[in-house]
């Protein structure tokens, strides 16, 4: 008789997981998940962000190389312009508004239709400016200026 109370004994012993404890792992493998999926995200947005950022920056930078290549005109005020988010009416008219053009083309091109410039001269040195929506950064911001400022 005692062995087969020995063998009762060792069989009624748990020898793997419950599906409680299955199941509760599986839930904190899926939080765990989509932790990482949300960071995921977020980290996409910031670096959309991010180029874009440095995008308004080589935009502004090539803007002041024109102006440099025709810095009479520059001195002159001749590219002084408010926001200009649309291209000049008649690129062709002059090498300043050609400039222009090309400018907006390449702003709208790399961040953009909402992308706008604006130039302001004094007489030695220009402020380029930048702007466009930059809602899907992570600070939800609707609207990011960028402001690069040289001597001619």
């Amino acid at each position: 008789m005692q062995a087969s109370t020995l063998h009762r004994g060792r069989a009624s012993r748990q020898s793997g997981a419950s599906l409680l404890e299955v199941l509760v792992s599986v839930l904190i493998l899926a939080i765990g998940l989509l932790g990482i999926a949300a960071l995921q995200s977020i980290t996409l947005k910031n670096t959309q962000s991010s180029s874009e950022r440095t995008a308004a920056i080589i935009q502004s930078y090539a803007m002041l190389d024109m102006m440099r290549a025709n810095r009479d005109a520059a001195r002159a005020g001749s590219y002084d312009q408010g926001w200009l988010c649309e291209a000049p009416e008649d690129p062709a008219a002059s090498r300043v508004a050609g400039d222009l053009d090309r400018w907006i083309a390449q702003l709208k091109q790399s961040m953009g239709d909402s992308a706008c410039g604006r130039i302001t001269c004094g007489a030695v040195s220009c402020e380029v400016g930048v702007r466009w929506d930059d809602s899907r950064g992570s600070e939800g911001d609707a609207a990011l200026e960028i402001i690069t400022e040289t001597r001619l």
